[in-house]
């Protein structure tokens, strides 16, 4: 059914069109009756459905329905597979169908910043590259139910320490290509149907009345055609928002704001104009839910489980597989260790938190697919309940260890390290836990380390186990998704979206975060992650995009369809991959590129392509990835505008960041000449660096070297670098008075007006 939006928001009065800029209550819009508007609902997500049932409270955080428990996104990420994400929006975007639920709140495209930061279980990845194609296809699959998404939280969100006061300072290029860019193509090839801004402030205005955020760049730049909702209580002040681009307040201000927006449209201070666009985006949205919405929906829970089994699989990243001690025998015994495996922690706390609709139990899932000739032991290991070593566990947990063949330790980070609405202070897990792998250790030397955490830990015992998979937050069938990995009946393709540090001070934002005074610097600037790593050279304990396999791959026929082109055309790339195992498996196929010589400073290399193959032992597939301009740009805050410097890039093609095994270079010509400005305070060097400057420069500054005697091919390094760093009008005096200030006004004229 077609709808005449301008025509109905003509027949609505001033307060109809004010009351529909905010919540009739927590999480559902205002109905306008007598015009055929009707009230829809949205919940939190994103790894799941979160709809409070009707007697919960905003603060009952875990009343809520039953819905599917996938991995959280920091597992998700960990896939690097488009379809895999797309399946799994697929498969909420029925649940939200059969709840009546039209916009999922989800997904977080935030960067990890910093390892602390309490909510990272919930976003997925340091790259802004990886997080938005993962991003994408989330939405993409959610919305091809008819269910919208809200893409979260609009920008510069990295921490939870004062989250809802906190002033990002970031710098233009800094947000452009990472910040920005972890949203910007999910926008645009995903085209959400709402995003929702953030608590904090983003160089000093609020983003909820944030105009260069909400409207410069993702309306007017990026074309986002839904409407922008404020992160639950993020409004500062209503009328300036809703004047930037923030259409829709949630929850409910309980009519406090709209009568604020009504004074400011009568007073003058808001265009009624304004009001009536926010108005317009809201009932596009509004109408797209009825249209799409599917009477009598239901889902297949059970195959929503297999699927949620699927994922955490493929989300499992093995870290460690020393002596190929994995996968497991299914003969002998086996110790399984720690509370984790009675108790495991298999989602983040806070607004994400799911009521499962089942849950895998890992003891039984681990005992059933072991079989009969394996014996299945446990022993609790340390209590959940505290961090505090327990000698009594500890012993018992040495004795079933020295008894069996290899024990399997679960640990990693219970609840309280990590939630929404706090950071972490350090990167520990509990003492307990560091105690128990170091002591089992010490008796058996077939150690196996499972890892349940949203983010990275310090591993101070690594080099005592024989393998490590991290597990992350894997969701209602972690049990059985474990059992699959551990026998081998699943081969574990998933690598890290982020970078594991040895400790927390390595990472770059140890010294500026979380701020302070309410205010926090983003002093690293582009190196975020693993471009900070590899630029400074420092060894992570695990690098970003690294994850082991049970097969081995082979690269080989690197090659480019074009080895010198401009930047508005585009490169094909192509490498052949093997499998030279005996067990099929899937291959993350990840492309870097280098700027060889650039005049701004870049980092060693960035992500620009990723591939997931699956392989059979023997095959072998070529893979195929197309590089256009802003593979090889920056973000050039002069004009405003990606830019690529002409010259030499590299073509990297790695396991990991660190892993390269293939590479091949480019020459990448710019078609935008950037005028440089000069003045009598630019220096030598500044002239002689620029072909343009240089051609009318070289003959006044060789007559004043011939002048003085100086050979600048052989000289003094200090007199050579005194002439390049001397500005211009340092020359009249030191060439006593053989350059007067005439010949250079006249010099800066030439130059500066050459077309």
């Amino acid at each position: 059914m077609t709808r005449d939006i301008k025509k109905i928001i003509k027949q609505m009065t001033l307060e109809e069109k004010a009351g529909l800029c905010s919540g009739l209550d927590a999480w559902r819009t205002k109905p306008v009756e007598r015009l055929g508007i009707p009230s829809i609902m949205m919940t939190d997500g994103p790894h799941g459905l979160r709809k409070m049932k009707e007697d919960a409270n905003m603060a009952d955080i875990n009343n809520s329905i039953p819905a599917t428990c996938f991995p959280s996104a920091a597992g998700l990420a960990s896939s690097w597979d488009r379809e895999l994400l797309e399946k799994v929006g697929a498969a909420l975007g029925e649940e939200c169908q059969a709840e009546n639920v039209s916009i999922l709140l989800g997904p977080g495209a935030n960067i990890k910043r910093s390892p602390l930061c309490g909510r990272n279980f919930e976003y997925f990845s340091e790259d802004p590259y990886l997080s938005s194609e993962m991003a994408a296809s989330h939405i993409k699959g959610v919305q091809s139910q008819g269910v919208g998404t809200s893409l979260k939280h609009f920008a510069a969100n990295n921490q939870e320490y004062r989250r809802m006061t906190v002033d990002a300072v970031v710098d233009e290029r800094t947000l452009r290509e990472i910040y920005f860019a972890s949203f910007e193509s999910a926008v645009k090839k995903a085209r959400p149907w709402t995003v929702m801004c953030a608590y904090n402030k983003l160089n000093g205005e609020y983003c909820s009345e944030n105009r260069y955020l909400l409207t410069d760049i993702l309306k007017d730049e990026w074309m986002h055609e839904g409407f922008v909702v404020s992160d639950w209580g993020a409004v500062n002040d209503r009328v300036n928002g809703l004047d930037a681009g923030l259409d829709l307040e949630m929850p409910s201000s309980f009519g406090i704001r709209d009568k604020k927006i009504v004074e400011a449209v009568r007073s003058g201070k808001l265009s009624e104009n304004i009001l009536d666009r926010a108005v317009e985006r809201i009932l596009k949205v509004i109408f797209m839910a009825l249209e799409s919405k599917k009477e009598n929906a239901q889902y297949d829970k059970d195959a929503h489980h297999v699927l949620a089994r699927q994922v955490a699989g493929e989300s499992m990243v093995l870290l460690k597989n020393e002596d190929d001690i994995l996968p497991l025998k299914k003969t002998g015994t086996i110790a399984l260790i720690g509370a984790f495996v009675k108790k495991p922690r298999y989602q983040g706390a806070g607004s994400s938190h799911i009521t499962p609709t089942r849950f895998d139990d890992i003891y039984e899932e681990i005992k059933k697919t072991g079989g009969s000739e394996t014996n299945i032991v446990y022993s609790e290991g340390y209590s959940l309940a505290c961090d505090e070593i327990d000698e009594k566990l500890i012993n018992e947990a040495r004795k079933v260890a020295q008894s069996s063949d290899v024990a399997v330790i679960f640990a990693g980070l219970p609840d309280e390290y990590e939630s929404e609405g706090f950071d972490r202070t350090h990167m520990r897990m509990p003492e307990n836990q560091n105690r128990l792998i170091e002591e089992v250790a010490k008796v058996q030397s077939n150690v196996v380390v499972v890892l349940f955490n949203g983010s990275p830990v310090e591993m101070p015992w690594i080099d005592q186990v024989k393998a490590v998979l991290e597990a992350y937050l894997g969701g209602q069938a972690l049990g059985g998704a474990l059992a699959d990995i551990l026998f081998g009946e699943v081969n574990p393709s998933g690598k890290l979206a982020e970078t594991f540090p040895v400790k927390l001070s390595h990472n770059p934002s140890y010294l500026n975060f979380p701020g302070e005074d309410d205010r926090v610097e983003y002093k690293e600037g582009l190196f975020v992650g693993y471009r900070y790593y590899d630029t400074k050279g420092i060894e992570p304990l695990f690098p970003f995009g690294h994850g082991l396999s049970y097969t081995k791959f082979e690269y080989s026929d690197i090659s480019v369809d074009k080895k010198d082109i401009s930047d508005n055309n585009v490169i094909n790339v192509s490498v052949k991959v093997k499998n030279v195992g005996k067990m099929a498996g899937k291959e993350i196929v990840q492309l870097y590129v280098k700027d060889v010589k650039s005049s701004i400073q870049r980092p060693e290399k960035e992500l620009r392509g990723f591939e997931k193959v699956f392989l059979n032992p023997g095959e072998e597939k070529t893979v195929t990835f197309t590089l256009d301009k802003r593979a090889f740009a920056y973000y050039n805050t002069k004009i405003k505008d990606w830019h690529v410097e002409s010259g030499e890039f590299l073509i990297l093609i790695g396991k990991s960041s660190r892993d390269i095994v293939l590479k091949e270079s480019v020459r990448v010509n710019s078609t935008v000449k950037i005028r440089k400005r000069f003045d009598e305070n630019s220096t030598v060097e500044d002239l002689m660096s620029d072909s343009t400057a240089a051609a009318a420069f070289s003959p006044i500054l060789k007559g004043i070297t011939d002048a003085l005697q100086i050979d600048m091919n052989n000289t003094h390094d200090m007199m050579v670098a005194h002439i390049k760093n001397m500005p211009l009008h340092s020359l009249t005096t030191f060439t006593q008075g053989r350059v007067s200030e005439e010949m250079l006004d006249e010099l800066l004229s030439r130059i500066n007006n050459v077309d």
